[in-house]
C-alpha cells in the first residue's frame, strides 16, 4: 500500500498516515458516486412534459366523450331575469322539459367575460379570436359566433332566445343510435335544391338548421367556423376599405358568411374530411329524407324535428311527433338592419317563400323589366309606390280599425262584467234575506211561548175546593158616576 506515496514524500509521512492515504482516497470515491447517482442512471419511465398555458395548441381534445353534455345555451341582450314574457315561456320550455340539465344565457354584459375566460391566456390561448370578437359591432355576427366558440368549448345543445322546447334533449338521438357513435346532431332547415342555380335563392336553397343543434365540445368544425368566420370578415374589410368594427353587410352576407349557409359548408367539409373517400358527400345525400342518418359521426335529422311549420321543404307541423322544436321567429329582427335585395318594383324573392309558381313569375316579371325603356321603368316605379302607399293605407286602417274594435270589445266586456258583478251582489242580498225571515218584510215574528219547568212550585197555591178567588192583580171594577160630575 505503501506505493500510493511518491518517493520524495515517504521518510517524510509518518509509515501510519500513510497507510490511511488509500483508505481516505476510497471514501472520496465512494461518496462522489453516491452524490452523482442520477448522472450515470438511464430512467425506465418517459417523462411527463406539462403544457403552460401559454403553450397550448387550440384543437388538442381528450378522448372524446360517449354522452353529451347536459348542458343548455342560449345568448340574449339581457338576462333571464330581465325577459319579456314571450323569451320567459320559450326559455321554461327548456328546463322544465330538461330538469336534469344546465342552463344558461350569455349576455351582451357577459358575453366578452366568457371570450376571454375561454380562449384568452388561460384558456385556448387564442388572442386572435378574442380580439376579432372584442371588435366586431354587429350583432348578428357576434351571436353566430358566440353559438360556434360555446359550442367548441363546452358542447351542449344550442337554441335561439325565440325557440320553444317540443320535446326533451333526450329524443334528439333517436334509441336506434349510441350516442357514443355521434359527435353533433344537426337538422335539415332549407330542402328546396331546385333553387341551387338562382342567383338569389341558390346559396339559401339547401341548408343544415343552426338556430338549434347540439355537438360534444372540442369537435373541429366549430373552430374551423370561427376562423372562416374571421377570415371572411378580414377579407370583406379589406375590400369596403373599412376596419372589422365599421363593416356593413346585406341579408345574403350575412347568411353566406356566418350563418346557416357557412355552417351547411363547414359540416359538409368535416364529413368529407372524416369520410372514407369512397364517396363525395353532398347536399344529395340529404335531400328529401324521411328519416335520420349518421354521416362521419355527425347525426342529420329529417327537416320536421328543428324546422317544422316553415310552409316549405315538406317540413310538416309542430304536431307531429317527430318535431322537437318551435321556431317562433319573434327575436329573428336582425334583416331589418341587413335588408334582402329587393327589386324596385316586385320586392323581395323571399316573400313566396320557395314556391316555384311564384318565383317564376318574379323571375319573368324581373326580365320583363330590363326590357323596358328608362321612361317605362321609371312608370313601374311610381306605379309601385303608389300601390305600396295604398296598401300602407288600407293597413293602417285595418289597424285603426282593429284597435276600435278592440275599445268597445273592452267597452262591452267591461259593462256586462258589471252587470254580472250587479246580478250576482242582489241574487245573494235575496239570499241573505230569505235567511233573515219575514222580519225583514215588515211582519212581526210570534215569539215562541215560554216553557214552565216542571220543578218549580205554582205561582199562586189554588183555591179552597169550592170557593172562587179573583185572578191575581186584578182591579175592582169602577163605580159609576153622575153624568157631568168631575
Amino acid at each position: 500500500m505503501g506505493g500510493f506515496v511518491p518517493a520524495k514524500l515517504r521518510n517524510r509521512v509518518p509509515t501510519q498516515l500513510r497507510r490511511a492515504i488509500p483508505l481516505y482516497i476510497l471514501c472520496v470515491i465512494i461518496i462522489a458516486l453516491f452524490l452523482n447517482v442520477d448522472t450515470f442512471t438511464v430512467s425506465r419511465t418517459t417523462p411527463v412534459l406539462k403544457r403552460s398555458p401559454s403553450q397550448k395548441v387550440l384543437g388538442e381534445s381528450a378522448q372524446p366523450s360517449s354522452t353529451f353534455p347536459k348542458k343548455i345555451w342560449q345568448s340574449w341582450k339581457v338576462d333571464p331575469f330581465s325577459f319579456a314574457i314571450r323569451d320567459s315561456t320559450t326559455a321554461k320550455s327548456w328546463t322544465t322539459k330538461n330538469p336534469g340539465y344546465r342552463y344558461e344565457v350569455l349576455t351582451d354584459n357577459n358575453d366578452m367575460v366568457y371570450v376571454e375566460e375561454h380562449f384568452g391566456p388561460n384558456g385556448f390561448n387564442r388572442p386572435d379570436i378574442v380580439d376579432m370578437y372584442r371588435t366586431i359591432n354587429l350583432t348578428i355576427i357576434k351571436a353566430d359566433l358566440l353559438r360556434y366558440m360555446v359550442m367548441y368549448a363546452e358542447g351542449g345543445v344550442y337554441a335561439d332566445i325565440d325557440v320553444e322546447a317540443l320535446k326533451p334533449v333526450y329524443r334528439f338521438v333517436p334509441e336506434r343510435y349510441s350516442q357514443s357513435d355521434v359527435d353533433m346532431v344537426i337538422g335539415v332547415e332549407i330542402d328546396q335544391p331546385e333553387f341551387r342555380d338562382h342567383p338569389i335563392l341558390g346559396p339559401k336553397s339547401t341548408s343544415f338548421c343552426q338556430w338549434t343543434f347540439m355537438c360534444k365540445p372540442r369537435l373541429p368544425v366549430m373552430l374551423q367556423l370561427v376562423e372562416n368566420i374571421m377570415k371572411w370578415l378580414s377579407d370583406i374589410a379589406q375590400q369596403q376599405n373599412v376596419p372589422v368594427s365599421e363593416v356593413v353587410l346585406d341579408f345574403d352576407e350575412v347568411i353566406s358568411g356566418t350563418g346557416p349557409s357557412a355552417f351547411t359548408i363547414a359540416v359538409l367539409k368535416e364529413m368529407n374530411r372524416q369520410s372514407d373517400g369512397s364517396k363525395t358527400i353532398t347536399w344529395d345525400d340529404f335531400h328529401g329524407m324521411d328519416e335520420s342518418k349518421v354521416v362521419s359521426r355527425v347525426l342529420v335529422l329529417n327537416v320536421e324535428a328543428f324546422a317544422a311549420g316553415q310552409g316549405h321543404s315538406d317540413s310538416g307541423n309542430h304536431n307531429a311527433r317527430g318535431a322537437y322544436v318551435k321556431h317562433h321567429y319573434h327575436a329573428s329582427n336582425w334583416p331589418s338592419k341587413h335588408p334582402r335585395f329587393s327589386h324596385p318594383v316586385y320586392g323581395e324573392v323571399e316573400r313566396c317563400n320557395w314556391d316555384v309558381e311564384c318565383v317564376k313569375k318574379w323571375d319573368e316579371n324581373v326580365e320583363t323589366y330590363k326590357t323596358l325603356s328608362a321612361e317605362e321603368q321609371e312608370l313601374r316605379k311610381q306605379e309601385r309606390k303608389a300601390e305600396l302607399a295604398r296598401q300602407l293605407e288600407e293597413a293602417r286602417a285595418e289597424q285603426e280599425q282593429a284597435m276600435r274594435l278592440e275599445q268597445l270589445g273592452q267597452a262591452q266586456r267591461k259593462a256586462e262584467a258589471e252587470a254580472k258583478a250587479k246580478a250576482e251582489a242582489e241574487a245573494k242580498a235575496m239570499q241573505n234575506a230569505q235567511a233573515q225571515g219575514p222580519a225583514l218584510f215588515g211582519f212581526p215574528q210570534q215569539p215562541a211561548p215560554p216553557t214552565k219547568p216542571d220543578h218549580l212550585p205554582p205561582a199562586f197555591p189554588p183555591p179552597p175546593q169550592g170557593q172562587a178567588q179573583d185572578p191575581p192583580f186584578a182591579h175592582p171594577p169602577a163605580q159609576e158616576k153622575p153624568f157631568g160630575s168631575l
